[in-house]
């Protein structure tokens, strides 16, 4: 794949990932917890980790994350997003690259990864292991959610394959 391929599916794919992200902020999804939600726009880095440079899928992950945060957020959003988004793009390329990981897995680790991230980020905020006693609901929230974001990529990856 070229350079100027790359550019233009990063586009593609950060454009993709921020009407996703506005899509989720239209869907009323209240389940007692504060900032759990689907993860829409994860799909997207999901898909691009198996079709695209680790490097270029990190570049749409930051752009998405700070756009997002810019246009319809703050910055507490950028930086909860960001960490959450930064630790689950680690643990997803790690895990990617150990034999026996499904995609649906990968991104369900990442899932979980996510909301980790921003635990961490919600007790360095409030000075406190407070937030820790949300970490058992965050957790079956990130697995859920990746399950379903990592099914919704693999159909994804089978279209992308024949694109690419």
């Amino acid at each position: 794949m070229t350079n100027s391929k790359k550019v233009a599916y990063c586009a593609m794919l950060t454009a993709l990932s921020m009407i996703f992200s506005y899509i989720e902020a239209l869907i009323p999804l209240s389940v007692g917890i504060p900032g759990i939600k689907l993860g829409l726009s994860n799909l997207v880095v999901v898909s691009g980790l198996y079709f695209l440079p680790v490097r270029w899928v990190l570049l749409v992950l930051a752009l998405k994350v700070t756009l997002v945060s810019f246009l319809f957020g703050n910055l507490s959003m950028l930086l909860y997003s960001m960490a959450g988004g930064v630790l689950s793009f680690l643990v997803m390329t790690v895990i990617k690259r150990i034999k026996g990981f499904s995609m649906i897995g990968v991104s369900m680790a990442g899932g979980v990864s996510h909301n980790i991230g921003q635990l961490i980020v919600a007790m360095l905020t409030v000075e406190s292991v407070a937030p820790l006693s949300y970490m058992p609901v965050l957790i079956v929230a990130g697995a859920v959610s990746g399950i379903a974001v990592g099914a919704a990529a693999y159909r994804v990856r089978k279209l992308i394959g024949r694109v690419v």
